[in-house]
């Protein structure tokens, strides 16, 4: 027997990703709708909607990232609407203010907003979009930052990632609707969305060059979850790091 044939040879290990997703996948449907048929009040069905949205984030984005639901504000004391999800940064923009149960976060440290339905509608697509531009419209500060060597120059910030989130729609269709992908393709570029997740209808990414037509992807349902987070570490990769907050013009506000 040659010495190849006696060298004990072991099978590589894998993991079947999709599989992974696609059981979260139907852990979210049907929690989600079990507090659809069973949670009656709407303020309470909407929070078990979004605690769970926020756990599966919490879960599976790199720590750096946190997630809540919270105000977004600004240096000149401007606020956004209450957004269901933000996703922040904690390391160049320390401050998180919190009152009597209501979170505050600098616009400097926010990377992402998510509106959470039950059901994707226009009506709900294009209040999702009025509380994005309220984000998008606060004014963020850029502060260097000193390092061993000198001071990186202040970064230019990127447009905040915005996404629209939820379980079914009204319709009876199988799969994201094209009267949505459209809807979606036509806000303004202060509303523009660029990720929505169906979970039982499937996932959109979009993204919008300066020149050029909107690129979009569409998701079938079997893959909406893991697409649609796939979509969003992608993006949240390509935004790189938030802006140092420039403390002194927060502090400049209180004195003045």
């Amino acid at each position: 027997m040659g010495e190849n044939a006696m060298v004990k040879r072991t099978k590589t290990k894998s993991v079947d990703l999709k599989k992974i997703f696609l059981g979260l996948q139907m852990e979210m449907v049907a929690k989600l709708r079990n507090s659809r048929a069973n949670v009656k009040h709407p303020t309470a069905k909407g929070n078990v909607t979004e605690s769970s949205w926020r756990r599966l984030l919490e879960t599976y984005l790199p720590k750096r990232y946190a997630v809540e639901s919270a105000f977004v504000i600004d240096s000149a004391g401007n606020i956004s609407e209450q957004i269901d999800l933000v996703i922040f940064d904690r390391h160049f923009s320390p401050f998180l203010f919190h009152e009597d149960g209501a979170i505050y976060i600098p616009a400097e440290s926010v990377y992402a907003v998510f509106e959470i339905k039950q059901e994707a509608t226009r009506s709900n697509l294009s209040y999702a979009a009025k509380k994005v531009e309220s984000v998008r419209k606060l004014t963020r500060t850029s502060a260097t930052i000193p390092h061993a060597g000198g001071e990186f120059s202040p970064i230019v910030p990127k447009e905040i990632i915005a996404g629209f989130l939820a379980l079914t729609t009204a319709g009876k269709q199988t799969a994201v609707s094209q009267p949505f992908i459209d809807d979606l393709k036509k806000l303004p570029r202060g509303k523009r969305i660029n990720l929505a997740c169906v979970l039982e209808r499937g996932a959109v990414s979009l993204s919008f060059p300066e020149n050029g037509p909107v690129d979009v992807q569409i998701f079938p349902p079997e893959q909406a979850l893991i697409n649609f987070f796939l979509s969003l570490l992608s993006m949240l990769q390509a935004a790189g790091s938030v802006p140092a907050m420039d403390i002194k013009a927060y502090w400049k506000s209180l004195t003045t």
